[in-house]
């Protein structure tokens, strides 16, 4: 308790640079600390999301037999639209004579022809009436954000009177102990902690590391005094360990108050794709452990081992004192992460790509991690041996003053280049986790397809949705009602031209525009009437029903459909449209739609219908349009760690450089009064910072790609390879070493300060 106390007396005693310090120390930690939270938050705010999702499902009373009991319960019966590309769900409910709770942000069961709205779609209904049709009912109340997962959620309970209800299931309660599927699959969400540990935690941990060693040479030198006036060894540690721990302390206070106040706005203001209540990212009791502890705790190990140098040797620390060349070591864990990371990349170039998942999902994050670790460990000694070749080589003035220095002192430069360069390593990897989304939501399908019932449109809204963006194809198909083809079934019939039909699937031979044939895919049975017979379709031609009878004809026309989702109904007819009357509509008929497989394809055809025609019931065979929701927050906040990350190691680097320049101030001066100009000055600081993070940044991206191609190569994904993200990554790294050559500039003005060099 004594070196604490010291401590602290030393720290508001020791002038104000002392005080900057430890105000630049907290507010550094302060921001480590709100971007963990951040992270630590993000499991948090899905599992209260799913939690409510839960939390109205119905509940079906049972009795011994296993059977559902329906005398005298509610009703429900849940449907789940896509509005555009946005989920849209409908729970129609009826009244019974039990009194039964209603669902969760519903103070009672809504009456027949009563519905309660999700905000969101209170303002979709207000902006667009033509909703009405889908979610019929007058409004009277909007739905608690208790039964709503998210708050720009589209969900309605429509009330129906019991005998429109008759395939609903009855309800005794809400909450479901087995709810549906959560929104983020363990699979998933081990995914975007992963991403989130590499990019966020890894840059944090050298970030708060930097924070805790602000003034580092000067915090050494006055530790080697006290230790000279005789306190122990751990008391001098101790010293040191109370004025870390005090700034983390103090910041992990503030960073949760930062936390607070971005959850408050982020919450309300929303991000792209992904909403949720302010509640959802309240601080648990885990977060403020990890905060009010995990990082004292660390500050209270950090300050402890930077001051064991001079603990154990005073003298050591001396301003004339020869440093110590660091440890060949450091390079334990690179070589150990390179050698894990390099054996997958030749696994994955053979052709023999691991298939224990178990082993890889434990193997792969250690080697990534022992890769940035020694990374950031081993750049000191690079950078040293580096100085000692060119400064024995060089003719410049200004190289050879920055690389001896660098020899001299290897970390100082080293210490503001190490965020930048993970930032890099870490920015490389996210690339992979971003490719592996992309196969994970990637339609497995050679095409898309879309299926509209023909009577919900209208000729124009037909003729509006044939016309969106991204359709390659459409046709008709109609179901026959009638036929006297004998024992064989009715064929249906195709609504096309030969050239829709070749948009439609990848090969047809043999089509004939203008005159009836039979379809029939070469891969499939031919299972269709028998040539002759006749089949008969009913249209409607203004307001009268007219039947349109078809003799089965005997061409055929082969083709060959999709492989994994069928177009085209084998042993249908193919009916030119010429053939129908003018202004003739199917009654029973199926408009199919075909576009590309692609997220965004799909996104934009399925707005452009929703936009066209809200009302009209969109089937998606092989797509359920909640994965697009899923993958769309997955990214979401994949880049929000990205963002995180970025702030993060650009003010690791502010910090360090601030740092640095101040403590270079003493040195800059001498060579100043030794004749040595200003021009010649920022090219030495340049110089020093920038070489050694050039040849940092050349191992993170070269490391980082590596790494990313080990992940995907564990992934079980297609692409290995990733080598149209190199451009952005040489990008962003000439970006990096122009930030910092800018940075790098010494504070060096006309006047001269002798009280920075008296104490030399």
């Amino acid at each position: 308790m004594r070196e604490l106390l010291l401590g602290l007396r030393l720290l508001f005693g020791s002038g104000r640079g002392n005080r900057v310090r430890f105000f630049l120390m907290t507010l550094g930690s302060s921001l480590g600390v709100c971007c963990l939270a951040i992270v630590l938050a993000i499991p948090g705010i899905l599992e209260a999301q799913d939690g409510r999702i839960t939390g109205r499902q119905a509940v079906t009373p049972r009795d011994q037999s296993g059977l559902a009991v329906f005398d005298g319960y509610p009703l429900t019966l849940d449907r789940t639209d896509p509005y555009g590309s946005t989920p849209l769900t409908r729970v129609f409910t009826a009244r019974g004579t039990r009194s039964v709770e209603p669902p969760p942000g519903l103070p009672s069961f809504p009456r027949a022809g009563e519905v309660f709205v999700s905000p969101q779609l209170h303002e979709l209904r207000r902006r667009n009436p033509a909703l009405t049709q889908l979610v019929p009912g007058e409004e009277v109340g909007l739905i608690g954000a208790e039964g709503l997962a998210r708050p720009d959620e589209l969900v309605a309970y429509v009330g129906v009177s019991r005998a429109e209800l008759s395939g609903g299931s009855p309800v005794e309660r809400f909450g479901e102990r087995y709810g549906p599927p959560p929104t983020l699959d363990p699979t998933t969400l081990g995914i975007l902690r992963f991403a989130l540990s590499a990019v966020v935690l890894l840059p944090l941990a050298v970030f708060l590391s930097v924070c805790a060693r602000l003034s580092a040479a000067d915090r050494a030198r006055r530790l080697a005094a006290l230790r000279l006036l005789g306190l122990s060894k751990k008391g001098t540690q101790r010293v040191n360990a109370a004025e870390t721990v005090a700034a983390a302390g103090l910041g992990a206070i503030l960073g949760l108050g930062e936390y607070w106040a971005v959850n408050q706005l982020a919450s309300r203001v929303g991000l792209p794709g992904f909403t949720w209540y302010p509640a959802d990212g309240a601080l648990t009791v885990q977060t403020l452990v990890v905060c009010l502890v995990g990082c004292p705790a660390l500050a209270w190990y950090v300050g402890r081992a930077s001051a064991g140098k001079a603990a154990a040797n005073p003298l050591a620390v001396r301003r004339g004192a020869v440093e110590k060349p660091p440890s060949k070591w450091v390079f334990l864990p690179l070589i150990a992460g390179l050698g894990v990371i390099t054996g997958y990349c030749v696994a994955g170039a053979a052709g023999h790509a691991p298939t224990s998942t178990t082993v890889s999902s434990l193997l792969m994050p250690l080697a990534i991690i022992l890769a940035g670790v020694g990374l950031a460990l081993s750049l000191p000694s690079l950078s040293r041996f580096l100085a000692q070749r060119m400064a024995r080589s060089t003719r410049s003035l200004s190289l050879g003053l920055a690389m001896r220095r660098n020899e001299a002192e290897p970390g100082g430069a080293i210490r503001v280049a190490t965020g930048l360069v993970l930032l890099v390593f870490a920015a490389s990897l996210a690339q992979g986790v971003v490719i592996e989304l992309n196969g994970v939501a990637k339609s497995v399908l050679a095409v898309q397809t879309y299926e509209v019932s023909y009577g919900e449109l209208s000729g124009p809204q037909r003729r509006a949705v044939e016309a969106v963006p991204g359709l390659r194809a459409h046709v008709v198909t109609l179901r026959s009602d009638a036929t006297d083809a004998g024992a064989a079934p009715s064929p249906e019939a195709v609504v096309a031209t030969c050239g829709q039909l070749r948009e439609a699937v990848p090969w047809v031979k043999g089509c004939v525009d203008g005159r009836p044939m039979r379809l029939w895919d070469a891969t499939q049975p031919e299972e269709s009437a028998k040539a002759g017979g006749s089949v008969v379709f009913r249209l409607k031609v203004g307001q009268h029903a007219r039947d349109l009878k078809f003799s089965v004809p005997q061409q055929t026309i082969r083709y060959r459909d999709h492989e994994g989702i069928h177009v085209l109904p084998s042993g249908a007819i193919l009916v030119p449209p010429a053939a129908l009357p003018p202004n003739a509509r199917p009654e029973s008929a199926t408009l199919t739609l075909v576009s590309g497989p692609s997220e965004k394809t799909v996104r934009t055809v399925l707005d452009g219908i929703g936009g066209i025609a809200p009302m009209a019931g969109v089937t998606t065979p092989g797509l359920i349009v909640d994965s697009f929701q899923r993958v769309t927050i997955v990214r979401t906040l994949l880049a929000v760690g990205m963002i995180l990350g970025l702030i993060i190691g650009v003010a690791a680097y502010l910090v360090a450089a601030t740092d640095r320049a101040v403590e270079r101030r003493p040195q800059v001066t001498a060579l100043a009064l030794l004749g040595a100009r200003a021009r010649t000055l920022r090219a030495v600081q340049v110089v020093q910072v920038v070489l050694p993070l050039a040849v940092g940044l050349v191992l993170a991206v070269v490391v980082g790609k590596m790494a990313e191609s080990s992940y995907l190569v564990t992934g079980g994904g297609a692409v290995f390879w990733d080598g149209g993200g190199v451009p952005l990554l040489l990008a962003c790294a000439l970006g990096v070493l122009v930030v910092a050559a800018v940075g790098a500039l010494p504070l060096v003005g006309r006047r001269i300060d002798p009280e920075l060099i008296r104490r030399d």
